[in-house]
């Protein structure tokens, strides 16, 4: 007879999420776009650990299916991408947002986490707030960056709200609201020593050759604006440096096309740039130095530490119209500035970052300010030991992860409202 006993090692089965036991929690989750999806996923299994029999339900992709989730819609329902993109499907919106309420207000969860998805989630989570349902935002909008009285809004539909960085709680703090830093998921992702070697005999490049990385977007509308100039700079600093490679990762088969199109227009010299399928950050791992959009793509380069000049444009339009209505509340743009500024770090020469945006991303000034950074290797060691004391800020100093330390902080919550249930 065939024995049904599992091995010792094996993990504990995931309960059927349908047939709930009683007195066990229910937690829901609704989560936008992939980068939601694997935030859910780890906030899942973390949750389980404290919580070994609860249901997990809401809004969520593959990732946090093979968690054990269950998904009442699809995860790109949610998945859009800019003002006229929400607009064309606000009434589609608007009645899954309708119907997810109803359904949330009849289940009655122990606490709702909305993950990122501000536009979305934060009114589902006003009104389930106002039925006195325990709500938690994970992954603050960018307060510090947007108009900081959004954080009253936020505040009227989250009991708690999970930062990714550590500047954001003060901010949340000085108008009454309860915010937690958890860290950010990518800086445990990246390790504190970045292998070079590695990426570069992944991507079969010298070991003792100057690279170039260059990221001039993932979206073919980024790359109307930006990829002339990025390509263009890059041509220019493969004619100062000699034995320059460059390589240029493509986010897909769409981008690749496209980046091949404006290769084609740029007279390049004796090497080619290396046109990847993927591997972004296997080419930043590689590089010397990185020339990128702004974007997250620059906190990647960070915790690669590696040293990068970034440039973006906007539309002429939709620049003009936040200039004059006053929405931005900075001055500084990429994420590792706005991060050291945060840090009180400094290593003098004006920003750690070199930032050329809208009318000063041009071809000729990407150029300068990455042959500059290219000469200057005491200005290099410099900002990579910037870049490794900003990694450690953003795990908080500590070795658990960002989705335990999200767990815990959603833990706190359900056991002080329901003492016992644990």
């Amino acid at each position: 007879m065939t024995s049904t006993k599992q091995p010792e090692s094996a993990a504990p089965p995931i309960p059927d999420s349908r047939f709930p036991i009683p007195g066990s929690q229910t937690i829901a989750i609704i989560a936008g776009e992939d980068s939601g999806d694997q935030l859910g996923a780890d906030l899942i299994a973390a949750l389980r650990r404290r919580y070994p029999q609860a249901r997990f339900v809401g809004i969520g992709g593959a990732r946090m299916q093979r968690e054990g989730f269950e998904s009442w819609y699809d995860i790109h329902e949610l998945s859009l991408f800019g003002f006229s993109e929400v607009i064309l499907h606000l009434p589609r919106l608007l009645r899954l947002r309708k119907a997810l309420v109803a359904r949330l207000l009849e289940l009655k969860p122990d606490v709702v986490v909305g993950i990122d998805a501000p536009d979305f989630n934060l009114g589902v989570e006003q009104r389930l707030k106002q039925a006195a349902l325990l709500t938690v935002h994970y992954v603050s909008p960018s307060v510090w960056a947007w108009r900081e009285k959004r954080a009253e809004k936020i505040g009227r539909s989250a009991h708690r709200v999970l930062c990714l960085f550590p500047m954001e709680p003060a901010i949340y703090a000085k108008h009454g609201i309860d915010a937690r830093f958890v860290g950010h998921p990518l800086a445990d992702r990246f390790a504190l020593v970045s292998d070079r070697v590695g990426a570069r005999d992944v991507l079969q490049l010298p070991q003792a050759a100057p690279v170039l990385a260059v990221l001039p977007g993932s979206r073919l509308s980024e790359l109307s604006r930006l990829g002339q100039p990025f390509i263009e700079a890059a041509s220019r600093v493969a004619a100062a440096v000699p034995g320059l490679r460059v390589v240029i990762p493509a986010a897909n088969a769409r981008v690749r096309a496209k980046l091949d199109a404006l290769l084609a227009r740029v007279p390049q010299g004796e090497s080619r740039p290396l046109l990847l399928d993927g591997h972004a950050h296997e080419a930043m791992l590689a590089a010397d130095v990185v020339l990128l959009a702004s974007g997250t793509a620059t906190l990647e380069a960070m915790l690669a530490k590696r040293p990068m000049v970034v440039g973006y444009r906007v539309a002429p339009m939709s620049y003009r119209i936040a200039r004059a209505l006053k929405m931005l509340k900075t001055d500084i743009y990429s994420l590792p500035n706005i991060l050291a500024r945060a840090s009180g770090i400094d290593i003098g020469g004006g920003l750690l970052v070199p930032e050329l945006m809208q009318d000063d991303c041009t071809a000729e000034k990407l150029a300068a300010a990455t042959l500059s950074l290219f000469k200057d290797s005491e200005r290099r060691g410099a900002v990579v030991a910037a870049f490794e004391q900003l990694h450690q800020a953003l795990r908080g100093g500590l070795d658990d992860q960002a989705g335990d330390r999200a767990a815990a902080a959603i833990a706190e919550l359900i056991d002080a409202r329901n003492p016992g249930h644990g």
